[in-house]
């Protein structure tokens, strides 16, 4: 499909490399109109959806239209922690988004840090934390559960250490509380999200989003290690789909297992001391209300893990003022001041 053109509302793009995708979308890099940036350009798998049965077909196709709809409801100062849509169209009877192209994504970024032996230092890791606190705040602000929290899905600005929210196909409206069926990612699911209640379906709200950011915080922290309930709801998921959840609670005693082992606290504990020894209690103290068994447990709303963020961060030292140039590359970045153009430098 490499320069492919595809024609959406505001303009025209080539594509021209694959950057990324699943077995529901395909991102690839693409040219936009002359003198703008390089944009995301995300489609519909092509492949999937020819053996896909209708049903499925549907649900994709819905998706990708709710994810539109979702972005385009946003104010452009809600924009600031959630990818922007800049334009939108079909391309082959599929739904098409074209969306900022960001550096990387936090898997990614993980991947590389461990790769050259260097950790996330702890405010930074606690500013993404804060920033992905507030992306989740606009998402149930405007009436949706994201359900789909994971380093992929987060994407970086690594010149402005900013993390952003993307792919939206997983949105669920918070105002239906009837149980829905399986969404999401095993690997980053709340229990309620990947264990079905007696009528096989699953019984999810916003807290079941607190739940994936309580994980992503064990991610980071520990240097990209996941939780062990993590990787064992993605193996069952894996190998035995949605039966495997089941299976893995028959291996407990037809309990749901522990989401944190004491073990794994110690590991999250021992990780931030080694950064503020001082950080430690007030860390594990969100760490273990994120990750809550029950719902009912974890935080209501965004204030309330503000706050338990504050609490760390007032065991750290004052951090330094940005300089002359932090400050000079950050003026020049789209905003919603400048209408979101690109300001180029002289």
């Amino acid at each position: 499909m490499t320069d492919t053109i595809i024609t959406l509302e505001l303009g025209h793009y080539r594509l021209r490399e694959q950057i990324g995708g699943s077995a529901y979308g395909v991102i690839w890099r693409a040219s936009g109109p002359r003198a703008t940036r390089d944009v995301a350009i995300k489609l519909i798998n092509q492949e999937q959806m020819a053996r896909a049965l209708p049903e499925q077909r549907a649900r994709w196709i819905d998706s990708a239209r709710n994810e539109i709809a979702f972005l385009q409801s946003l104010e452009p100062w809600d924009e600031r922690h959630i990818v922007r849509l800049l334009d939108s169209g079909w391309h082959d009877g599929l739904p098409v988004l074209a969306l900022e192209l960001m550096g990387t994504d936090l898997g990614q970024h993980t991947t590389t840090l461990k790769a050259r032996g260097e950790a996330l230092p702890l405010p930074q890791l606690l500013d993404w934390i804060a920033q992905l606190n507030q992306a989740l705040a606009k998402v149930h602000q405007y009436g949706w559960r994201y359900l789909d929290l994971k380093p992929a899905n987060v994407l970086l600005d690594p010149h402005l250490s900013t993390v952003k929210l993307a792919d939206f196909g997983t949105n669920r409206p918070l105002d239906q509380a009837h149980s829905h069926s399986y969404a999401g990612t095993a690997n980053w699911q709340a229990p309620e999200q990947f264990f079905p209640g007696a009528d096989g379906r699953y019984d999810t709200d916003a807290r079941s989003d607190y739940f994936s950011l309580g994980a992503l915080f064990y991610y980071l922290a520990t240097g990209g290690q996941p939780l062990r309930f993590c990787s064992d709801c993605g193996q069952a998921y894996r190998h035995h789909h949605t039966a495997g959840a089941d299976l893995l609670r028959q291996a407990h005693d037809g309990a749901i297992p522990p989401a944190l082992s004491e073990d794994e606290a110690e590991h999250f504990g021992d990780a931030i001391a080694r950064a503020q020894p001082q950080a430690r209690a007030p860390a594990l103290k969100l760490l273990r209300t994120l990750l809550a068994t029950d719902p009912a447990l974890r935080p209501r709303h965004a204030v309330q893990i503000s706050r338990l963020l504050e609490a760390i961060r007032h065991t750290l030292p004052p951090a330094p003022m940005s300089g002359p140039h932090e400050l000079a590359h950050g003026l020049a970045r789209p905003t919603a001041a400048n209408g979101w153009r690109n300001i180029q430098s002289a």
